[in-house]
């Protein structure tokens, strides 16, 4: 059974490696070009895994373009897999595959359709999520599912270690199903509409902090796209403060949101929210290095009283 697999990203390095590791029949891998200047590059390479394994990489601009979809055709793939795979794949690209073209996303499908899953199930206070192999149609994330496999949410992941949890159970699910795949025998089961849910791409800005909100749900902001994703950020004397690792406190006062109340035992600053108090951590004034909260609260000498994300208060 020919592949062509369509891979980026940490888990599309573990998905391939797995592959290999299985014997796949391999034609050729599609993959993004790394982009250092617009991104922080944390994860393994595609392209270099499948270089190591002497495997063609094609690297194009559009993977929809016609003289990528004329080399896929003649590489005559059995299957198609995408594996972290960033741009959507057109029906007429779907249907070079006579036994399927299929996606590994990062979530329970059909919860959390679109982009960016492993972020938006940590700003939504999730307890649970995991990846699902299913197969595409035009409409991304609704086709028919192959196999889910489930991973438990704890208080102290970031997006990072979430990725790397979802990487690991990736793996698995490739060893598992693809002897189903390769004998024809994966199941195929349709999605409940009835428990979609979508959500769309991203951007820097997104991570902004509004007081207003609940403790609990700041710290799940921070921890979604704090390192490498951009920071969730305020401001401070009009500057940007990016902060990095907070905790939340269910402490009421008749503070303002935005307003410092306290230092906390390790002298990192306790910031009011809508609801409770969220203790910055890890904080970072821009164009500086980040630095624990203590440390900033001490050399910057932060006064009980001032407001962050507005104007002191009077």
């Amino acid at each position: 059974m020919r592949l062509v697999v369509m891979a980026y990203q940490d888990i599309g390095y573990v998905c391939l490696d797995e592959l290999l590791a299985l014997g796949a029949d391999v034609s050729a891998v599609v993959t993004h070009r790394d982009q250092p200047g617009r991104e922080l590059i944390w994860f393994r390479s595609v392209a270099e895994r499948a270089e190591r394994a002497g495997l063609p990489v094609l690297q194009p601009e559009s993977v929809n373009q016609p003289s990528v979809m004329r080399e896929i055709d003649r590489l005559a793939p059995d299957i198609i897999l995408s594996f972290y795979f960033r741009e959507v794949l057109k029906p007429a690209l779907l249907r070079l595959a006579p036994r399927g073209a299929l996606n590994l996303h990062g979530s329970l499908l059909p919860r959390y359709r679109g982009r960016c899953p492993i972020n938006w199930v940590l700003i939504h206070g999730e307890r649970e999520t995991g990846v699902t192999l299913h197969h595409m149609e035009a409409k991304p994330d609704t086709g028919d599912i192959v196999a889910q496999r489930a991973v438990p949410i704890t208080e102290e992941d970031t997006a990072l270690s979430l990725n790397q949890k979802l990487a690991e159970a990736a793996r698995v699910l490739v060893r598992e199903t693809f002897p189903q795949l390769t004998a024809g025998t994966a199941p195929r089961i349709p999605q409940d509409e009835s428990r979609a849910t979508y959500f769309g791409g991203r951007r820097p800005e997104d991570g902004r902090l509004t007081w207003q909100e609940t403790a609990r749900g700041l710290f799940n902001l921070v921890r979604a796209v704090t390192y490498p994703y951009p920071g969730a950020f305020t401001t401070w004397r009009g500057r940007r403060l990016f902060v990095w690792r907070a905790r939340p406190v269910a402490r009421a006062s008749d503070g303002e949101p935005g307003e410092v109340l306290a230092f906390a035992a390790d002298e990192s600053p306790m910031v009011a929210t809508g609801d409770g108090t969220l203790v910055l951590q890890q904080v970072q004034l821009a164009g500086e290095d980040p630095e624990r909260g203590d440390e900033f609260a001490r050399r910057v000498a932060l006064r009980v009283g001032e407001r962050l994300g507005g104007e002191q208060r009077c």
